[in-house]
């Protein structure tokens, strides 16, 4: 069976890319809760270390039920750009390899593809991403910075530079490109195994039961990717507080947190609720990424044996 090529225009692209903003902002905006106490347990380890659970009562004791939606907006606006380029991105990639190297080379290497789209979609993705996280997290924090998008990107700025802006791409960078490459490769594997599981495909099964598919291994792939980029995750939350591992440059300052931190509580600091969080998160996105497509019309790409006929 030959695929469509016809089918994926830039007008597919662009409604991947749409897709792809649209579930990575609306996943991560409703969890900002979740993102703020987990932040916090990394920030404040012996303020914050009585689980997760704990640490919700604990912000909203000391700071109202309204600082657990810190940061929202640059989560919503910075994810927004982040899902287009990497959804967006991964759509582009790996049709085009697919054409490149024709469907048999295509279906033997799937896995390799996936991760060779993921790591290069993510790399431009998180050019967008990097300044907006950064306000994101000094707005949680230090509560004495501007909570708006704007504001917070002007404030810092003025204190940090432009360049400032981007002191976590290298965090940034070696958290969400092994995260993305195990997202999307895992959950791949996954929807593989569970079709195979099932005996069938995604072209014979409903619509409903195709969107379980997506949903169970986007749950499998948000933990093992949670697991990957664990710490670089908590290298992020940490160099983006002011003063973290002095006043040296970035890798100087990456080293010093390291080495304070030691690399049991590197791997694991927050590691449970960041798991619950990209677990659901990454279900989420699947699922509505595969919804929003289906309503726009666009049939997305899947990898098929080549020897299988219909």
């Amino acid at each position: 069976m030959a695929y469509n090529w016809d089918r994926y225009t830039p007008t597919y692209f662009l409604k991947g890319a749409l897709a792809g903003g649209i579930c990575c902002s609306v996943t991560h905006g409703a969890l900002t809760p979740v993102d703020v106490v987990k932040t916090r347990i990394q920030l404040e380890p012996n303020v914050y270390n009585r689980g997760m659970v704990a640490g919700f009562r604990q912000v909203i004791a000391n700071e109202g039920a309204a600082a657990l939606t810190t940061g929202m907006g640059a989560t919503f606006a910075g994810y927004f750009v982040q899902g287009w380029f990497k959804f967006g991105g991964v759509e582009i990639l790996k049709i085009n390899i697919t054409k490149k190297v024709g469907d048999r080379a295509a279906w033997d290497n799937k896995t390799l593809i996936y991760l060779a789209a993921a790591a290069g979609a993510e790399c431009v993705a998180d050019l967008f991403l990097c300044p907006l996280e950064a306000v994101r997290i000094r707005s949680v924090s230090d509560p004495s910075f501007p909570k708006g998008v704007g504001s917070g990107l002007v404030k810092y700025v003025s204190t940090d530079g432009v360049l400032g802006l981007y002191s976590g791409l290298g965090p940034i960078l070696f958290k969400q490109v092994p995260y993305t490459m195990a997202k999307f490769a895992v959950q791949g594997k996954a929807a593989d195994m569970i079709y195979g599981a099932l005996g069938s495909n995604v072209k014979e099964m409903s619509g409903a039961a195709n969107l379980g598919v997506s949903l169970t291994s986007g749950v499998i792939a948000g933990v093992a990717a949670a697991i990957i980029s664990h710490p670089a995750d908590t290298l992020l939350s940490k160099i983006n507080k002011a003063g973290a591992g002095g006043s040296g440059g970035t890798v100087s300052r990456l080293l010093n947190i390291s080495r304070e931190l030691g690399f049991s509580k590197l791997c694991l600091t927050g590691l449970g609720p960041r798991c619950v969080m990209i677990g659901t998160l990454t279900a989420g996105q699947f699922g509505i990424f595969d919804t929003v497509m289906n309503t726009l019309g666009a049939s997305k790409f899947h990898f098929h044996d080549p020897d299988e006929h219909h």
